[in-house]
């Protein structure tokens, strides 16, 4: 039986020791979280399990400690304190088999906290800007809790439950959290981008992660002919190119003519443009970031970032030595589908340094550091100093054509650490 009720008594059916699967991204589901926290003093050892959550969330306090556990398969901004603090953990995991965890049981849910459209006049609710796992979550736990947002957009795509599947549905006007990546772009970004855009052509796939080197990428390609999109993340910066009409989605193999995502996060006007759009499919993430599926497209182009890469090219994008930043996320869905594809070229994009002057370039990656994307999948690396193609150089030879884009002010440095790793092979070098 479908139950309308308010959020205090929607969430008195989680209980202590319960498994609760928490909406993400711009689908944040905001009133139900702050009505769990009102029951803080009766639960303990609540397992709260999401990708990426958005805006600022009160159940992410230490005093709630006790009652609730982030157990995130992302960390996003908002519970990295929690994570790397003990009241929380990471599960590292390719976004592409996330799903898995909840269809084999590995993650008993017994709860699911969504945020969904009104429903149509045929019953059906939208999940809006985010679908990525959230069906798999829906089919693997007893309970779901939706939140009827009419500030959700109504997405096409796999992004559809029907009100009979909704255990409790309560009212909500929460406004979807804005971040904008083009507002925060750097002279070195952009510069970044250009170079990124120097290895695309008219008709090529693009995958964009998360951050502000994509968008300046996407910022650089307003040139270009007959663009598609098959993404996890759709941006504002993307948005842009469709509206240009770069972006036409006219060669790709799969959704041809539709832009192909599993989640979108930007502005007010993205998430007015996505609403009711069928130039959009919004579907899982086990179909989107799956390598079969992106590699039956030509040309794709696969730009993702990090925080440090060292001399033999392993990459490290989720965390700062023992501090978890975020995540795995579909970084390496996307790289091995991108070299798998026909003409496609995976790219890892960074700034050469950090805020600090520190160079992002090392000869070791930090103690406790993880390696996210390996060596041997590396192909392009770019900094505002150029490209490093490493596909098929050896260990010295990639060595110096990291270096050749690795800040100035840090060249003798490193140059030091790869003869002390190395030796002086320089004929090894092309």
């Amino acid at each position: 039986m479908i139950k309308y009720c308010s959020a205090s008594d929607a969430v008195k059916n989680i209980q202590s020791g319960h498994c609760v699967f928490v909406h993400g991204s711009a689908a944040t589901p905001k009133t139900l979280l702050n009505a769990l926290v009102k029951r803080s003093d009766e639960l303990k050892n609540v397992e709260l399990v999401s990708i990426s959550t958005l805006g600022e969330l009160e159940i992410t306090d230490a005093k709630y400690a006790d009652s609730f556990y982030f157990n995130s398969l992302f960390v996003s901004a908002n519970v990295r304190e929690s994570v790397n603090s003990g009241r929380g953990s990471y599960i590292p995991i390719f976004l592409s088999e996330i799903s898995q965890l909840f269809d084999r049981g590995i993650i008993n849910l017994d709860v699911a906290l969504l945020s969904v459209s009104p429903p149509d006049k045929h019953g059906f609710c939208s999940l809006g800007p985010s679908v990525d796992v959230v069906q798999s979550a829906i089919n693997n736990c007893k309970i779901v809790i939706a939140q009827i947002n009419p500030n959700i957009p109504r997405t096409h795509g796999n992004s559809f439950v029907h009100i009979s599947r909704l255990n409790y549905m309560v009212e909500s006007f929460d406004f979807l959290p804005e971040v904008s990546y083009s507002s925060k772009l750097s002279d070195e970004d952009l510069i970044i981008g250009k170079n990124v855009a120097q290895l695309v052509e008219d008709g090529s796939t693009l995958q964009m992660g998360i951050g502000s080197i994509p968008d300046a990428a996407l910022k650089a390609m307003t040139g270009f002919k007959d663009l598609g999109i098959h993404t996890e993340m759709f941006s504002d910066g993307a948005m842009e190119l469709i509206k240009k009409g770069v972006v036409t989605n006219k060669h790709k193999k799969k959704y041809p003519g539709r832009t192909v995502s599993t989640f979108a996060v930007g502005s007010k006007e993205l998430y007015d443009f996505i609403d009711d759009n069928p130039g959009f499919a919004f579907l899982e993430a086990s179909y989107v970031n799956d390598t079969h599926v992106i590699r039956a497209n030509k040309n794709v182009i696969a730009i993702n970032s990090a925080l440090e890469v060292d001399i033999t090219g392993q990459v490290v994008a989720d965390s700062v030595g023992y501090y978890q930043f975020s995540g795995v996320g579909g970084q390496m869905d996307f790289i091995r589908g991108a070299a798998l594809s026909e003409n496609g070229k995976p790219i890892i994009a960074l700034g050469s340094t950090t805020k600090k002057g520190e160079s992002k370039i090392v000869t070791h990656i930090k103690e406790g550091a993880g390696v996210v994307t390996t060596r041997a999948h590396m192909h392009y690396l770019i900094t505002e100093y150029g490209t490093a193609d490493l596909y098929g150089k050896n260990m010295e030879q990639r060595a110096y054509a990291i270096l050749k884009i690795a800040h100035p002010q840090h060249h003798d440095e490193l140059e030091a650490g790869i003869i002390k790793r190395f030796g002086s092979r320089m004929h090894t070098v092309k």
